[in-house]
């Protein structure tokens, strides 16, 4: 048997080592798992660690042979990507240097797979080699139906910091969402704790006093009447669905084509049913000093809905590095 090497999903960016290997082989004995940290058969990017090394998207872990416990499983081999997918992919590139590549994610890609996935971002990362003999890492994610900026690290040092920066809250997120209904008042600050429940929509992030506190600052861009808004969002946490369990929830105003959280209350039948939430802007600390501020443009869907309302629709700016 060989030893494993598991990359770190951006979804586990944070956890402690220790507790992430008891996920990924949940018999391994707690005595077993420090006799392999201490004699250095579990490395992280080729390293020693402790069992409290804190660990970041993209990052890769040696686990050794444990016949006698079952090896974790080796990921599965990465699906080719076509000439016409690598292509795409290469024109959606925002920004890019030696620590960071912004990538404007279209709608309905995954970032990652899972069951019945075959098709996601994290098997086309061989075509944003650019000449690198490493593939670069995913540093966070965004929902298979959000559009926008998403950033990779061609290295595992840059991929730390970028982890980091998320982790920490130093990153500043913009996104844009067309609601169903005007908010009142028009902006404001959405204090509002999230839990996952199950439901007949599957599971879903609904307010729970006893949940994980979530925190959302909105402004209104622009509205048709009371018909529809144009949103400006900036999460100040990260849940799994925040922006849309809030929209629905605390403000009454689902997103555009988010049947999950507004029903069929969700849909108008003169517009494009995708969902209408995009990564419009991130700035962020770059790797290696200073602040990198990076925006993408609206995917086709949200264009036409913007044309339709009236919406402006500007041209993002250019992508701005700033030294310390």
């Amino acid at each position: 048997m060989t030893a494993a090497l598991l990359q770190v999903p951006p979804a586990d960016a944070g956890t402690r080592l220790d507790r992430w290997l008891r996920r990924q082989v949940p018999n391994l004995p707690q005595g077993l798992l420090q006799k392999l940290l201490r004699t250095g058969q579990i490395r992280v990017d080729g390293k020693r660690a402790e069992a409290n090394t804190r660990l970041a998207a993209g990052q890769e872990v040696r686990v050794p042979p444990l016949p006698e416990l079952g090896a974790p499983k080796p990921p599965p081999p990465r699906a080719e990507i076509s000439p016409a997918e690598q292509r795409d992919l290469l024109a959606r590139v925002l920004y890019r240097d030696a620590s960071v590549i912004a990538l404007d994610k279209p709608h309905g890609l995954p970032v990652q797979g899972g069951p019945g996935i075959a098709r996601h971002l994290d098997a086309m990362l061989d075509a944003l080699r650019f000449g690198a003999e490493d593939r670069p890492r995913l540093v966070h994610r965004l929902d298979r139906d959000t559009s926008g900026v998403l950033l990779l690290a061609p290295t595992a040092a840059a991929a730390a910091r970028l982890a980091a920066a998320f982790r920490g809250r130093d990153a500043e997120k913009t996104y844009w969402a067309v609601t169903l209904g005007r908010p009142a008042p028009a902006e404001g600050r959405i204090d509002m704790p999230l839990a996952k429940r199950s439901g007949p929509r599957g599971e879903r992030t609904t307010h729970d006093p006893d949940g994980v506190r979530a925190v959302t600052l909105f402004r209104t861009l622009d509205s048709a009447q009371t018909r529809a808004a144009l949103l400006e969002l900036r999460p100040l946490t990260g849940r799994t669905h925040q922006l849309r369990a809030h929209c629905a929830e605390a403000l009454g105003c689902p997103i555009l084509g988010d049947g999950k959280y507004g029903g069929a209350a969700a849909h108008l039948p003169d517009l494009p049913g995708q969902l209408h939430l995009h990564a419009r802007a991130l700035a962020i600390p770059h790797p290696e000093g200073g602040m990198l501020a990076v925006a993408a443009p609206l995917p086709p869907h949200m264009a036409e809905t913007f044309a339709y309302f009236g919406f402006a629709n500007p041209k993002p700016p250019p992508p701005r590095r700033t030294r310390a």
